[in-house]
């Protein structure tokens, strides 16, 4: 039986982790709140109390094959010594969930290979994986996630202004997150960088009346008389090595 970890149960991690039970692997599953620890016990999950930045031993986490993480943390120095306790742990392979907020506007299509934006904390903590030789590691850069009671409708609430509305979405749901994640496992792709976001790119505008409208809201306020800034996430690479077809992939129609 494979053992798989995974830093940080949340809105991802958790569905992510019973994905994982439900194809028969053993999984440990990291919390930073108590209370959280017998919902992940509840569905079979080992749980652990992690929290980086404390700086504690996690010997008996990091006891699996995999890792995958899946935190929002931006906290280098606690990625540093995460990464030094990898190394000495037996985990072999590592998934690691970055977002594609590493590149900047620049009004392009943006591809792995593009400039990134050197003041994003994730671009020092992806290298601290990347250049890791005692382990394998496979960088994920997913777009705006959305998903179960994640609905765009919901956001820029309470009369906030929504920028760029002639600006492009990048997004995508979190089923397709799940199933990138397993087939970088299946395929035994490691040692990569993914961008991972639906093809379909409509304006924010468009996106965001369209969310509303599905839910029944008023309609969004959309800021005017900004500088034209945009970017667009380009899933080629993902689509051609792993030969992943998006199950979301028209934002209009979800």
């Amino acid at each position: 039986m494979k053992k798989i970890s995974i830093l940080g149960c949340g809105w991802l991690g958790k569905p992510l982790a019973i994905s994982f039970l439900e194809e028969g692997f053993a999984v440990k599953g990291s919390t930073t709140s108590k209370e959280k620890m017998a919902t992940l016990a509840s569905v079979g999950v080992e749980p652990y109390l992690v929290n980086i930045s404390k700086f504690k031993e996690v010997n008996a986490f990091l006891t699996s094959d995999i890792l995958i993480v899946a935190i929002t943390s931006k906290d280098v120095a606690g990625f540093e010594n995460l990464v030094s306790q990898i190394t000495n742990s037996p985990i072999q392979k590592v998934i690691f969930i970055s977002s594609t907020s590493v590149y900047p506007r620049i009004n392009k299509i943006m591809a792995e290979e593009d400039v990134l934006d050197e003041n994003n904390p994730l671009v020092k903590i992806e290298n601290l994986f990347r250049k890791n030789t005692f382990f394998k590691s496979t960088i994920i850069r997913f777009a705006g996630l959305f998903g179960g009671e994640r609905h765009p409708g919901n956001w820029f609430k309470g009369g906030r202004k929504i920028p760029q509305p002639k600006g492009f979405v990048n997004m995508i749901h979190r089923e397709d997150c799940i199933a990138i994640i397993h087939e970088i496992i299946n395929q035994n792709c490691w040692n990569e960088t993914f961008n991972a976001c639906a093809t379909h790119h409509p304006t924010r505008e468009e996106f965001y009346v369209n969310a509303r409208n599905s839910k029944g809201l008023e309609a969004p306020i959309f800021e005017k008389n900004e500088k034209y800034e945009w970017k667009i996430i380009s899933s080629s690479k993902l689509e051609n090595v792993l030969g992943y077809s998006f199950i979301y992939d028209d934002l209009l129609s979800i």
